[in-house]
């Protein structure tokens, strides 16, 4: 009896060495913005049980995250820069580019509103108030999706904010959650997504003082990594990853992903 339950013991654990093997897996290069809100948490494991690929994701700011991918570092991107994101596949690294769901950014601050924000009339008007009033801004300045949108709104408002680096305008080089900090401890306004300020658990007395114009609008888009140009690539698992959440299936998760009560993300696959 001892030998037939060791030689069952064995047959099992080399099972599970066979299966762990032979596992389809993947890296995504990604935004921190979807793994910091859960949303990874929540999808991966419906993702790997319907479709047996194993996600590993590396979730830095979409700039870094291009680059990464551009170096053959990754299967799959998902990222929210649409502009960087086309590029990327025009230059013969993506498959194709499909968008997957969106958001949107809003402007946080102290309650008190020095520069008087909620007043503004837009996005590029909010930014004109900070500027005028000598207010401080924290920027990720890190070429993350969320910079590059905060860099165009500025250039709409045809201001440098580069030239009050260091004394209103304070550049962190970090990812969103560092920059919320700086922010909240500093009373200083910050570009956000709307998915990291519901899950920021840091928030003191900072509000959102402006949302709702459509120059703030967060489009988020998934691209599959060229196995010509990255040989390394595992074309067939990444197209499964990206397949499943273009899916009906996907897309339902996607959009039934909440965080007290509130929805962060609204899937839109075309």
């Amino acid at each position: 009896m001892k030998g037939t339950t060791m030689s069952y013991l064995i047959a099992c654990f080399a099972l599970a060495a066979s299966t762990h093997a032979f596992a389809e897996s993947i890296i995504v290069q990604s935004t921190t913005s979807t793994k910091n809100s859960g949303l990874y948490d929540y999808l991966l494991p419906k993702l790997e049980e319907d479709t047996g690929v194993r996600v590993n994701v590396v979730a830095v700011g979409t700039g870094q995250a291009i680059k990464n991918a551009m170096r053959c570092d990754g299967d799959v991107l998902l990222v929210h820069a649409r502009s960087a994101e086309e590029e990327f596949v025009a230059a013969g690294y993506g498959e194709f580019r499909r968008d997957l769901m969106y958001n949107d950014f809003v402007i946080i601050g102290p309650e008190t509103d020095p520069a008087n924000v909620k007043e503004a009339s837009g996005a590029v008007d909010a930014l004109s108030r900070i500027k005028q009033a000598g207010a401080k801004f924290a920027s990720r300045g890190d070429d993350s999706g969320t910079h590059k949108k905060e860099r165009a709104l500025w250039r709409r408002a045809s201001i440098d904010p580069e030239a009050g680096s260091g004394q209103w305008y304070l550049e962190t080089g970090s990812g969103m959650g560092a920059t919320l900090n700086t922010g909240v401890s500093l009373s200083a306004y910050v570009l956000t997504d709307r998915a990291t300020w519901i899950t920021f658990a840091n928030k003191q007395d900072a509000v959102i003082v402006f949302e709702g114009d459509e120059a703030l609008f967060n489009q988020y888009g998934v691209i599959p990594v060229n196995a010509t140009k990255c040989p390394n690539v595992n074309k067939d698992a990444a197209q499964a990853f990206t397949e499943w959440l273009l899916s009906e299936r996907g897309q339902t998760a996607i959009g039934a992903y909440q965080v007290d009560g509130k929805q962060l993300f609204f899937p839109n696959a075309n």
